[in-house]
């Protein structure tokens, strides 16, 4: 496996490393200390399974970079990994083309398991944007599907939301029915699109059978 770090704190990088040598043996690495440095070497002919980027940094264009990353890395999972927890970014960064979006104050399981369910086909949201009453977002499993496929890319939060879709529900109405805010609600409608490889709710609806969520 090979994987391109972009990041600009070094000790970051190198604590990353580490970590993703846990998850793939072998792996090979190339680091990048700002984003204009980061897209040349997602530029140079080589081909990443990985490319991690943080928000921000020196040279960041804003999201479109993130646009500019997959074109050079088509084949390649383009995750955020970044300090910032803002609903936005996360939102930003998904509909941007990020296969999953990570914050630094993960701990090394959940960073294990979240690249885990990205590379399943899943897109990983995190805990701790989508706390809200009381909500857990667990990685998938707790609640079987009807379809073996479903379980390694949505999580049961998600398949809850993709049944209330599938029964014609608004935003604002799965917001009320699960107690979230709408602004939540679209970052899991965001996260299921591109799990499912669709655009759109008519298309999702139609991905699969029903989940059967409790």
């Amino acid at each position: 496996m090979k994987i391109l770090i972009g990041d600009d704190h070094v000790l970051f990088r190198e604590g990353l490393r580490r970590l993703l040598e846990q998850l793939k043996e072998g792996a090979s690495f190339e680091e990048a200390s700002n984003f204009d440095e980061l897209l040349e070497k997602a530029g140079k002919g080589e081909t990443y399974d990985l490319v991690l980027t943080d928000l921000r940094m020196p040279g960041w264009p804003g999201f479109s970079g993130i646009q500019d990353l997959r074109a050079k890395q088509p084949d390649s999972k383009v995750v955020v990994v970044s300090a910032s927890e803002a609903h936005h970014d996360v939102r930003d960064a998904l509909e941007h083309g990020a296969a999953g979006y990570i914050p630094k104050s993960s701990s090394v399981k959940i960073m294990l398991s979240a690249l885990d369910l990205i590379f399943s086909g899943g897109v990983y949201v995190p805990p701790t944007v989508l706390r809200e009453s009381g909500e857990s977002e667990v990685r998938v499993g707790a609640i079987p599907p009807s379809d073996p496929q479903l379980d390694h890319l949505l999580t049961q939060r998600q398949r809850e939301v993709l049944d209330r879709l599938r029964e014609g529900k608004s935003n604002k109405q799965i917001a009320h029915e699960l107690g979230l805010s709408e602004g939540t609600v679209k970052i899991h409608m965001t996260a299921i699109f591109k799990s499912l490889g669709v655009r759109n709710r008519t298309q999702a609806a139609m991905a699969f059978p029903q989940s059967h969520s409790a």
